[in-house]
């Protein structure tokens, strides 16, 4: 598990969001609404957004799987002028991530996040910082099959 930091330009995504919890799931139904819709947006690409965006930092302090953040399901665009349907803007800032890449079935990545968030994170030179968090897929993005890929970001700042 060895991480590349990268500073990342800011992006401007489209997409459908959802407020969910871990214990109350709505990812799929998320995608399965965004995927049919999102020809309708003019993408930059062919690259898939899954976001997170939680309240605060205080969301990791003690971990409850009822605590609710927002789910996002969007690709990144150019201009998000004269948008269709019920599409809705994410501005991601600019900023330090650390990015992973991660292989294998979607389904077993919660182990993967928690080497992230209970190895890595607190043995690294960086903290948690209170920017979204996300996926990016592309063609390599097979879903349950072992193969899948896809990376990850996590929003950083360097420990004081």
């Amino acid at each position: 598990m060895q991480p590349e930091i990268v500073s990342i330009d800011p992006k401007l995504l489209v997409g459908l969001k959802i407020e969910m919890s871990f214990s109350e799931n709505k990812t799929a139904t998320l995608w399965q609404t965004f995927m049919p819709k999102k020809h309708l947006v003019s993408a930059k690409s062919d690259e898939l957004f899954s976001v997170e965006v939680y309240p605060d930092l205080n969301f990791f302090k003690t971990f409850d799987p009822t605590k609710t953040f927002e789910k996002w399901a969007a690709v990144e665009v150019n201009s998000a002028e004269n948008l269709a349907e019920d599409f809705e803007v994410l501005k991601i800032s600019e900023g330090l991530y650390t990015k992973f890449i991660y292989q294998g079935k979607a389904s077993e990545a919660a182990r993967f996040y928690s080497k992230i968030f209970g190895e890595w994170l607190p043995n690294s030179e960086y903290k948690l910082a209170n920017r979204p968090h996300f996926a990016v897929m592309d063609e390599k993005y097979k879903g349950e099959e072992a193969i899948s890929e896809e990376e990850i970001f996590i929003p950083i700042e360097k420990k004081v």
